[in-house]
């Protein structure tokens, strides 16, 4: 889904200069640096280390502003409205709160087993007995993502789902996995960067999504908003 926040925006069509005919090299790159400095500031409006981790890796730089949004506040049995809808409302509460031009990224996932819902789990017993119940079955990992050009007054927001494959484990496997304390943390309950990736049997779709964000579904939010994600490097 993509907005026009203002209407009377009108959408750039690129803001890359290239250096005309008979320029020096040189010429180029200075170019090409006076275009990066244009460029809006990266900002994630999350403070998860996992997210965190998959921008860095993808060559991002970027201000981290999490959002402090009140998840609870937002209500849906259409979980991929849901996440979406959070999504937004957390890059929203930090669009408009920083100052200069930025594309503030929002995020949120859950896990969803059988029809049950699996957010981080409230103790360790909890995540004991989810688990228990989870392990050596197939669930849908659903992640929303929200990207706001508050330069442009423009946003795009969408979801993306990937099947989760889970081990069989037994019970002193699943006591020693939530002694590590990642499990606590963790929409599902496990984090398939972490210890709790040798629970995972395989994945079906974007294995990033599964960690906190989709780095493909991010390029293409990009160049929805007219950005190529590799100026961003």
């Amino acid at each position: 889904m993509i907005l026009s926040l203002d209407s009377n925006v009108k959408r750039c069509s690129g803001i890359a200069i290239s250096c005309g005919i008979g320029q020096s090299e040189s010429a180029g790159w200075n170019d090409d640096g006076l275009a990066k400095r244009m460029l809006p500031q990266i900002v994630l409006a999350s403070q998860s280390p996992a997210r965190r981790k998959l921008l860095e890796t993808a060559g991002l730089k970027f201000d981290v502003r999490p959002s402090h949004f009140d998840e609870d506040r937002i209500q849906s049995d259409n979980l991929a409205q849901l996440v979406e809808t959070l999504a937004l409302k957390k890059a929203e509460t930090v669009a408009a709160q920083v100052t200069e031009p930025a594309l503030v990224i929002g995020a949120d996932s859950l896990f969803t087993l059988e029809g049950e819902v699996y957010g981080k789990p409230k103790d360790a017993a909890e995540a004991l007995l989810r688990l228990h119940h989870m392990q050596g079955k197939m669930g849908e990992l659903l992640t929303g993502h929200a990207l706001i050009d508050t330069k442009r007054s423009r946003q795009v927001s969408r979801v993306r789902t990937t099947a989760v494959h889970l081990a069989p484990m037994n019970d002193a496997e699943i006591r020693h996995y939530i002694a590590t304390g990642e499990p606590m943390a963790c929409a599902g309950n496990f984090a398939l960067e972490g210890y709790g990736g040798v629970f995972v049997d395989r994945v079906e779709g974007c294995h990033t999504n599964v960690i906190g964000l989709s780095l493909p579904l991010l390029r293409q939010m990009f160049a929805a908003l007219d950005y190529d994600i590799t100026d961003f490097w």
